[in-house]
């Protein structure tokens, strides 16, 4: 049975000390394997390049010679050693929901940064051991059979089982259908639990009745509340680790309302990824990148219905839905990646640029594509079927086929599951929006009828958006910094990403008075530094509506008929 052991002498160096202890090793050479990545991101993050001091020993302490074959990967000699030791470093300075960091007052710990396994030893039982002051309670999903000690069934349990440690902890516990939830805030805030709890009760009770059992006995979301602005989640087998701040803005209705998206949208990941997984991960490859296509499933779907059953259960109302709808489009539409690449595609090239910004219209977020993809779907059901089926049936059935028999799905099981509860071919849907490059508002605005909802198209209040076509780099700044150009736009013709605005019509730009100056007039002339270099271009609208702003809401001319469906799809009246 493997043993790992987490220590650290000085919590100011970031520095753990980490100490696996393996056994029963018959063979001459031992490969020890660190992963590469980590479930819920799926890009290579490299963790070995957070190692310091590698060493491998014997029983009695003497060195064993080891050898690097791969960035990640070490052959051992074990000399006819049946057990040994391997030490080392870790840097645990990573402060996000799927990183590690140790301070002088908590330690917080992602497994799969700073584990290692044995080959061959994968599936056995571990153990992890915490050398931590005796007044640390520990916040895991992970079982502890003494003070301070962890038992896993294996590595992937193992690592798949984040931490949190302190003497701070505040933690309160939850029941839905026997069934313990247990929320834990680490951080200086101060949790309103007479309010929190019920929300969390509220849209835990929609998630059991969607899927109707629940894969794990028990859950935990693990919330770090950082004392700046942040927000990151990340979910696990039976937890989430959500990063969440400014901490005295907690309660506030902004932040609030940060923390129950994540939280609904994490705990909808326990079925939804953890369980309903694609078949190129299952099981995990951590050595190497597992291409997929079905981000719109794991992470769209997860997408929208993290917010809907916010809306479902109550706990958000129409209006407050709908604003974080429109939130997702704006994002979506924040480039025109839309025409170039599909949303299955950007899910397969998620490993080589997917979290980064990459450059201008190549791709789509799997995450915003995705959601506006599975609300088109869910009302495309409920219409075909009169309301008698809808998305929810279909990920049952992906939970009973799949998840809960072990099977990874493929694209083409997902659109027969799909096509299947609908009762009719949904060829076009899947060739336009998952596997295609079809505007979303051609299929998005049509799906709203059904439920007398529109989407409205307007300009944007910025006139160098609507009538030009560029943007501002938001960040503050006394020069005025193109930050994105619309294709085929007037702006597309005579800018430039990076270009340095200093003066219109020979009026200098200053206090942000780029607005209304160029409200005043169409035809403008702007005076910019490019690469250093003093430039004069002149702009004229073509009457076209460039990064145009899209806006949810109901229709006040809604028949009797789609003021029902809506009801029905929201469970809120019209």
């Amino acid at each position: 049975m493997p043993h790992y052991h987490i220590s650290f002498q000085n919590p100011l160096s970031g520095y753990l000390q980490i100490k696996t202890t393996l056994q029963n090793i018959s063979a001459p050479a031992l490969f020890l394997q660190l992963p590469a990545w980590r479930p819920g991101r799926y890009e290579l993050q490299n963790f070995a390049q957070k190692l310091q001091g590698f060493a491998v020993t014997a029983p009695d302490g003497s060195p064993l010679p080891f050898r690097k074959v791969t960035k990640d990967r070490w052959r051992v000699d074990t000399q006819g050693h049946s057990r040994i030791e391997v030490h080392y470093n870790f840097f645990a300075r990573q402060m996000d929901a799927g990183g590690s960091w140790l301070a002088p007052d908590f330690l917080y710990v992602n497994p799969v940064n700073c584990l290692l396994t044995a080959e061959g030893q994968e599936q056995e039982p571990c153990t992890l051991s915490l050398d931590l002051p005796a007044d640390w309670q520990i916040a895991c999903g992970l079982p502890q059979t003494e003070p301070h000690t962890l038992v896993a069934r294996d590595f992937d349990h193992l690592v798949d089982s984040p931490f949190m440690a302190s003497a701070t902890l505040q933690h309160q516990v939850y029941e839905e259908q026997g069934i313990p939830f247990h929320v834990w805030f680490q951080g200086d805030c101060r949790p309103d639990w007479d309010k929190l709890l019920p929300h969390f009760r509220a849209f835990t009770r929609e998630q059991l009745a969607l899927f109707e059992t629940f894969p794990v006995p028990d859950y935990h979301f693990l919330n770090l509340i950082l004392p700046y602005a942040h927000y990151h989640g990340v979910e696990h087998l039976n937890s989430t680790v959500i990063t969440l701040g400014p901490a005295e803005k907690l309660m506030q209705p902004d932040l609030y309302k940060e923390l129950l998206g994540v939280s609904c949208h994490e705990l909808f990941h326990t079925w939804n990824i953890k369980q309903i997984r694609p078949k190129e991960m299952l099981p995990y490859d951590f050595t190497r990148e597992n291409y997929f296509r079905t981000g719109y499933v794991a992470e769209g779907v997860t997408t929208y219905y993290g917010d809907y059953l916010l809306a479902r259960s109550g706990v958000f109302t129409a209006d407050q839905y709908f604003q974080e709808l429109d939130t997702v489009i704006k994002r979506h539409t924040a480039d025109q990646g839309e025409k170039n690449l599909s949303v299955a595609d950007s899910s397969f090239d998620t490993w080589l640029d997917g979290y980064k910004a990459g450059i201008p219209d190549r791709k789509v977020s799997i995450y915003h594509k995705g959601c506006l993809a599975a609300l088109v779907l869910d009302l495309e059901i409920r219409k075909v079927t009169q309301n008698t089926r809808s998305l929810d049936d279909v990920m049952r059935r992906m939970w009973q086929d799949f998840g809960q028999r072990g099977i990874g799905y493929t694209e083409e099981d997902y659109q027969r599951l799909a096509e299947a509860v609908a009762g009719v071919p949904l060829e076009q849907y899947f060739q336009e929006m998952i596997f295609g490059t079809a505007p979303f508002e051609e299929w998005l605005a049509p799906a709203l009828e059904h439920v007398g909802c529109r989407l409205e198209k307007l300009p944007s209040p910025l006139a160098y958006e609507s009538l030009y076509g560029f943007r501002l780099n938001p960040a503050p700044s006394v020069t005025p910094v193109i930050s994105y150009l619309a294709p085929e736009s007037p702006a597309a013709e005579v800018l430039s990403v990076d270009d340095e605005l200093v003066a219109l019509n020979g009026r200098k730009l200053e206090n942000n008075n780029l607005p209304n100056l160029m409200a005043l007039q169409a035809e403008v002339e702007l005076t910019l530094f490019r690469q250093k270099k003093l430039h004069t271009v002149s702009l004229a609208p073509d009457g076209k509506l460039h990064l145009p702003v899209y806006k949810v809401s109901r229709n006040p001319a809604a028949t009797p008929a789609q003021r029902g469906n809506f009801k029905l799809w929201l469970k809120q009246d019209f």
